[in-house]
């Protein structure tokens, strides 16, 4: 059945709650929707990993199918963009994996990183020394949700990504089991990206 503009027009104003509810009940038109409300933002948060429009597009695009793929699992824990954050952010990284032309690393050269705990959290090109992310806020927001890390949790986020440790490693290293260490990290990751997503999404 054709829907009418008086009935797109009261879905666009529907909470993404709402909306993801609808999709999940089948309705797949709904879910352009949330495409329409997200996909800047989206593209924002592909671009600052790829640094390159096109490549930001392309994760983008992957994204969306993969949130859609998805959608079935949300359960509403957490906001729809908080969980859409994490699949663009997981695109994104699996983009750069299968392309190698970028590798993760925080900035510990800083003089101010044992001081300040100066952590940037960046993706850094083997082809250019540029950050890909540059802003100063949300450096701020990164090193701040550093900061806020239980101890141990920020140990094995370290080792992993600036050490570039395995997890057996980390787990010889912290003296932990191989399966608490990558709770630990991924608990840093999700608090970290949970950060990111609130100072995103009040862009």
């Amino acid at each position: 059945m054709t829907k009418t503009p008086v009935e797109d027009t009261v879905a666009a104003s529907d909470s993404d709650d709402d909306i993801v509810m609808r999709v999940q009940q089948g309705d797949k038109e709904a879910y352009n929707i949330l495409v329409l409300r997200y996909q800047h933002k989206v593209c924002d948060i592909a671009f600052k990993y790829v640094n390159n429009y096109v490549d930001a597009n392309d994760v983008a695009q992957e994204a969306f199918i993969r949130a859609y793929r998805a959608i079935g699992n949300f359960r509403g824990e957490s906001s729809f963009y908080t969980w859409l954050y994490r699949i663009v952010c997981n695109t994104a990284k699996s983009f750069l994996e299968q392309n190698q032309k970028h590798r993760y690393c925080v900035d510990v050269d800083s003089p101010d990183f044992d001081n300040q705990q100066d952590v940037k959290g960046m993706l850094v090109s083997h082809d250019t020394p540029d950050a890909l992310i540059e802003s100063e806020e949300l450096q701020r927001v990164i090193k701040k949700a550093m900061s806020e890390l239980p101890d141990e949790l920020k140990r094995a986020i370290l080792l992993r990504e600036v050490e570039g440790l395995s997890y057996e490693e980390i787990a010889n290293e912290m003296k932990a089991p191989l399966g608490t260490v990558r709770s630990r990290i991924f608990r840093a990751r999700q608090f970290i990206e949970e950060r990111m997503a609130q100072f995103s999404q009040g862009l």
